[in-house]
């Protein structure tokens, strides 16, 4: 019997393994399990086959798997012990044999099988490639043409993939539009359709914020300034913990920059959001009352173990420090990780004189 030969697959196969990094093996094994499902929709086929091709020669090798019986009463899956002896003496009865096949234009279906095998294992291959270049992305800045613009999905153009910005990692404050030009931050890389990777993009969240102040500030991007946290309401106003060891520098004029030049460029680019550009300090009371700004604080009274602080205020300084719709104060409580309640002096002095009333009453 004349097997089925293909050595021009076979150096196919060494080309991609060099180039691509796609192992010959697995291919071959992709291909002759292909292969076995190809036989038997071409052939309307019964039998339980196996395809073997040779690593060095292409050669295709296609066999009945049978069963040794005393008589065959199903040619398909089953073999006279008689006959099984003609091809192996040692041969039992319930015994599974190899009987080798060549079905008639059977090469013709193993090269367009074998074909779309490897367009499709090369297809899976340049959709790993990219997750894993997108997926050590993670956390970086990318920038993008916007394909599709709607209320709830916008679609980017990165080059090689699609990044997709879901309605909570848009800023709400800005209007997408078709061919525009942006930036945004990697989330996150997932599988989509066909295994194809999707990049997962965001311009709400605050690493966004995080990474264009590395990007438009030396100091930061070599590790002389440290951002210690950032919280942030997108679109309106964040608050930035900047922090450095060295006591030459300034850690907020350098991030601010001369004439705020630095801090307006990432303004610009997050169109108009207000950055508040705040010193950490070790100290909770000194770090909660700058985190307040552009507040005036008079005093901060904080209890560790609650991480709780009572912050005392001016009487006209309460609607700035709790901010519009209690922005201010709620930023700084994701700044600083503490709880925070202000009241005004007028306030503060009418609970400790109640609390003096109180004890005198109970003497």
């Amino acid at each position: 019997m004349k097997a089925i030969d293909n050595k021009e697959l076979i150096l196919a196969l060494d080309e991609l393994e060099k180039e691509k990094g796609i192992k010959k093996e697995y291919l071959l094994e992709s291909i002759e399990t292909a292969l076995v499902t190809a036989y038997k929709r071409n052939f309307d086929a019964l039998e339980n086959v196996k395809v073997v091709m040779d690593k060095q020669t292409g050669a295709t090798h296609v066999y009945a798997i049978k069963e040794v019986m005393e008589r065959a009463n199903d040619d398909a899956l089953e073999i006279s012990l008689e006959a099984a002896k003609k091809i192996n003496k040692d041969l039992e009865l319930g015994d599974n044999v190899e009987v080798e096949i060549v079905p008639k234009d059977f090469g013709r279906i193993a090269a367009q099988t074998a074909k779309q095998v490897i367009v499709q294992k090369l297809r899976e291959a340049e959709r790993d490639i990219l997750y894993t270049e997108f997926n050590d992305r993670k956390g970086e800045i990318v920038s993008g043409i916007i394909q599709k613009a709607d209320k709830n999905i916008v679609v980017l153009d990165l080059g090689r993939l699609e990044g997709i910005m879901l309605p909570k990692e848009q800023i709400p404050t800005e209007k997408y539009k078709v061919n525009d030009k942006i930036k945004g931050y990697v989330l996150d890389v997932e599988r989509g359709e066909k295994g194809a990777p999707q990049v997962i993009v965001s311009r709400s969240h605050p690493d966004f914020v995080r990474k264009l102040l590395e990007f438009e500030i030396p100091e930061i991007y070599e590790g002389l300034i440290e951002i210690k946290n950032v919280s942030r309401d997108a679109g309106f106003r964040s608050k930035v913990a900047v922090y450095s060891q060295n006591p030459d520098i300034d850690p907020v004029g350098s991030c601010v920059g001369q004439r705020g030049i630095r801090i307006q460029n990432i303004i610009n680019e997050l169109n108009g959001e207000k950055i508040d550009v705040i010193e950490w300090n070790s100290d909770p009371a000194i770090f909660i009352s700058t985190s307040l700004l552009p507040a005036k604080i008079l005093a901060v009274d904080i209890k560790e173990e609650e991480k709780f602080a009572q912050v005392i205020v001016p009487d006209d300084q309460l609607s700035l420090a709790i901010g519009k719709s209690g922005q201010n104060v709620r930023l700084a409580v994701k700044l600083t990780g503490w709880k925070i309640d202000i009241k005004t002096e007028t306030q503060f002095r009418e609970i400790l004189s109640q609390q003096q009333e109180n004890t005198d009453n109970e003497e």
